[in-house]
């Protein structure tokens, strides 16, 4: 069966006929721009920041000052129509730049080598085949060094004032190097910089980056008075940073992961990915010491701490109360702005647990909130409330979260390096909170990272503190633990006595139930429903295409099958991809037929790779359509927000535009934590922290699904921390570090805002594809978070029918998943799909262990199908 034009066929367009600009866009892109700023985070300020008085001349250098970055490339690029570099923001804010010179001349050079660099892909397609553009995972383009700042390219006598903007991208399947140009600065930028902080009497850096990188050399210019961490702000960048800079709308931003000193001082620096040249197993022994629990535990000094954010004006934040007992700790802050002008403040509440059989980090992030806007004089108080429970820690050997006798203190502060102790709670004996089962076990020996004999980070009277802190008894009898129950195998659905085809309108309306419809399904409608419909290919008309298969939406991911709409009324589900807004083909063709012809690549930048080559000739009559949509701050910078009505916003934004482009599963949003600054999706991602990451990702997904038919899809489920060899690469973690710092913000998600949908990532995990892993889908996400919703996998996981994956070749030592294998684990849904996929599954049924990898039960892929279907069912339009 051709079942690519069968689906084609079936889809349903809801792009616009309209090629203007939208209300739409207009309306999002200005609350776009709104949220940007509250996620930039001042890092350097003499008083040079707010710029004063009326915008006039300017001084601009750099490369991002026209090649602005809105957000990182792969899956998290996002298609809008418009794009405002930093030069266009300044100028619509009313400056002049005086420097286009210098800018010209750049980008000229940029030009030339992105062009010859894609010149050599091709040439690599037409000898090799489709299989040569893993060169652009493989080798991505790193833009040029700038062009020298020479004497006459100094405008000092038409202005006093400077901006240096520092660009910096990363994207999908490669990771960052230690390197200039990379993670570090070119030398000729920071000559540049020296040259331009020496001639103006102003001078603002401006770090156009995802990701943490070197600031050293940069710290140790001469000259620079302020610089400014913009992040990437989507496609309103230029706009939004006008408004930082020019004080319309103060910067209020604090770091949600710790910039170290240097590269070596991240305890994983050394094994990280490529950087032991081994990229096949990836050893994680630095266990829970992650991010500020490393750097606080070890006395590690950071160049900013985590949560460390400069503001326009000066702040009191006293503790105004604290209160606990066995069911919650509660910290309320008083915040007075002391300074001259507007701004926010972020107050952060750790507490530090006693040692006992289990190590323990400096501090752990317990909870936090942020002020609205203070003017001069003004106060608020803040109320910070998190459950006593949440101090526990995993204990393995006990297979349980414990409370360890001893004392518990609270602290306050606005990072993490300016906590003070509020508060001493003493604990009389072990408490457990919650009882599990040992998960995930280890496939090797780990030597795990211990703070034994170290003394952590401290600072002067921080023993008074301890000593004067209000103190309060804890009974370990009054917690109540929760005892995990785990569901076990599926059961087989047995024959309905219904006569007649069930359909999905009869269960709607109540004529049959879901169980009546599902047993009546074949194994090869189920299997079909349970693998996902891909066609097209990157370059060529035919074959799946990674990342953009989808009919009815063209440029989404992929969609569930259309093949059961006529005998069985099951609608398809559409997968646009995130996280940075949907992506989508900007401009398609549609001719009578209901082929589909993209005008555009659904990949922005991707159209270098077709230069030469033959178009397909579209019908005269073939209708135009348009799908410009929204590119949203990159998640480091919502989360550096701290602003949990922020991140919320973020997601109404994008609900809205799925509504419109009958879309319903975003892939987003990314909540891998950020282990190590290297990471080349680290932009997808929230923090170092797992209550943040959760927090922003429950946010996001309220946002999302106040609209119909709109949810969300978490993801990497889970340890998706590298790039390189992303989909062999083999995690070996143990699992006091599993459950306290990777899966705690996927648990933290689900539990407060039930997102519709996981997915698995690409890598193992101890020995299993995650994709395969009934431990992770199953036993913890179903079973002890209570999520109710589909899991999918990533795409090509299977290596089936990718040009991105090939599990066959000697290059990796470890293979690639199996669809029997996910409809084992209760992972419903492999994507993009292919008849593969459906043959695997079909061939698995009935088997006994040995015969195939993962044998199947009729039982275990009717609850598959039954998932799927009553997501469907609940995300009716």
């Amino acid at each position: 069966m051709d079942r690519s034009k069968e689906e084609n066929r079936m889809a349903i367009i809801y792009a616009s006929k309209e090629p203007g600009v939208s209300p739409r866009e207009k309306a999002n892109g200005q609350r776009a721009r709104a949220l940007a700023p509250q996620g930039m985070v001042l890092l350097e300020n003499n008083g040079a920041l707010p710029l004063a008085g009326k915008p006039g001349k300017i001084a601009l250098y750099g490369n991002g000052a026209r090649r602005t970055i809105k957000g990182g490339t792969g899956s998290g690029d996002v298609n809008s129509r418009e794009t405002v570099n930093i030069e266009q923001g300044l100028e619509d804010a009313g400056f002049e730049i005086v420097t286009k010179d210098w800018i010209d001349r750049d980008c000229r050079r940029f030009d030339e080598a992105q062009a010859a660099y894609f010149g050599k892909i091709r040439q690599s397609i037409s000898e090799k085949g489709m299989s040569a553009i893993m060169e652009l995972f493989d080798s991505p383009f790193i833009p040029p060094a700038i062009i020298p700042v020479e004497d006459a390219d100094l405008r000092t006598d038409e202005t006093d004032t400077a901006i240096f903007v520092i660009s910096r991208n990363s994207g999908e399947g490669k990771d960052r190097n230690d390197l200039p140009g990379e993670y570090r600065l070119f030398a000729e930028e920071l000559d540049g910089i020296r040259k331009v902080a020496a001639a103006y009497r102003t001078t603002v850096v401006v770090l156009n980056v995802g990701a943490v990188i070197d600031m050293k050399e940069l710290l140790a210019v001469e000259g620079v008075d302020a610089i400014l961490n913009m992040s990437q702000a989507g496609n309103y960048s230029g706009y939004a940073l006008a408004d930082a800079i020019t004080g319309r709308q103060a910067p209020s931003g604090h770091l949600t992961s710790t910039w170290a000193v240097s590269y070596a001082d991240y305890p994983s620096a050394a094994t990280f990915s490529h950087c032991n040249g081994d990229t096949d197993d990836e050893y994680y022994t630095e266990g829970i010491y992650v991010g500020y629990r490393y750097f606080d535990t070890f006395n590690v000094t950071p160049q900013y701490p985590f949560g460390y954010g400069l503001t326009y004006t000066t702040f009191r934040v006293e503790c105004a109360g604290c209160s606990a007992d066995e069911k919650e700790v509660l910290v309320r802050v008083r915040v007075t702005n002391t300074g001259a002008l507007p701004g926010r403040q972020v107050v952060q509440v750790y507490y530090s647990a006693p040692a006992g059989s289990l190590e323990k980090p400096y501090q752990e992030l317990a909870g936090y909130a942020k002020t609205g806007e203070l003017a001069p004089g003004e106060t608020e108080e803040l109320t910070i409330r998190y459950a006593t429970a949440d101090m526990a820690s995993y204990s393995p050997s006990k297979a349980a979260w414990i409370l360890e006798p001893g004392t518990y203190y609270v602290r306050m502060g606005v990072h993490s390096r300016d906590t003070k102790v509020v508060l001493a709670l003493t604990l009389d004996a072990e408490a457990v909170t919650e009882r599990v089962r040992n998960l995930l076990p280890l496939d090797c020996g780990l030597d795990l990272l211990s703070p034994k004999g170290v003394k952590p980070w401290s600072y002067d009277g921080e023993e008074a503190e301890k000593a004067a802190a209000p103190a309060v008894s804890l009974s370990a009898a009054k917690f109540t633990a929760r005892t995990a129950v785990y569901a076990g195998p599926a059961a087989e659905i047995p024959k309905t006595e219904k006569a007649g085809k069930i359909t999905l309108d009869d269960v709607k309306s109540g004529k049959a139930s879901l169980d009546d419809l599902v047993s009546q399904l074949t194994p090869f409608e189920m299997a079909t429903l349970c693998v996902g419909t891909a066609r097209g290919s990157m370059l060529e008309s035919s074959g799946p295409q990674i990342g953009a298969s989808s009919a009815a939406c063209p440029g989404a991911a992929g969609d569930t099958t259309s093949l059961l709409l006529e005998d069985r009324k099951v609608r398809n589900l559409i997968l646009p991809d995130g996280p940075a807004g949907l992506r989508l083909t900007p401009h398609f063709r549609v001719d009578r037929e209901g082929n589909i012809y993209n005008v555009g690549s659904p990949f922005p930048g991707f159209d270098l790779l077709t230069e030469g080559r033959p178009k397909p000739v579209i019908p005269e009559d073939a209708e135009d359509y348009y799908q410009y949509t929204t590119a949203i701050p990159i998640a480091t910078l919502l989360a550096q927000t701290w602003d949990d009505s922020a991140v919320e916003e973020a997601g109404n934004i994008v609900g809205g535009e799925m509504e419109e482009f009958g879309s319903d599963l975003w892939l987003a949003p990314g909540m891998n934590i950020h282990r190590n600054p290297l990471c080349g999706r680290n932009f997808e991602y929230y923090s170092e922290d797992p209550l943040i990451t959760g927090r922003c990702a429950a946010a996001d997904t309220r946002g999302v699904q106040k609209h119909r038919s709109a949810g969300t899809t978490i993801k990497h489920f889970a340890f998706n921390n590298q790039e390189d060899n992303r989909s062999h690469v083999n995690s070996h973690v143990d699992e006091r570090a599993i459950r306290e710092i990777y899966l705690k913000g996927f648990g933290i998600c689900i539990r407060e805002a039930h997102p519709f949908s996981i997915m698995t990532s690409y890598n193992l995990i101890n020995g299993e594809h995650t994709a395969n892993s009934y431990d992770l889908i199953t036993a913890f996400a179903r079973d002890e978070c209570g999520f109710d919703g589909i899991v999918m996998t990533d795409w090509g996981t299977t290596g089936s029918g990718s040009v991105l994956h090939d599990g066959s070749s000697p290059r990796y030592k470890y293979g690639d998943s199996f669809a029997s294998g996910c409809v084992k684990a209760g992972n419903d849904l492999t994507m993009p799909g292919s008849d593969n996929d459906v043959n695997d599954i079909l061939n698995a049924l009935g088997k006994r262990q040995g015969e195939v990898p993962y044998p199947l039960s009729i039982g275990e892929l009717q609850a598959a199908a039954k998932r799927i279907l009553s997501l469907i069912m609940r995300m009716e339009r």
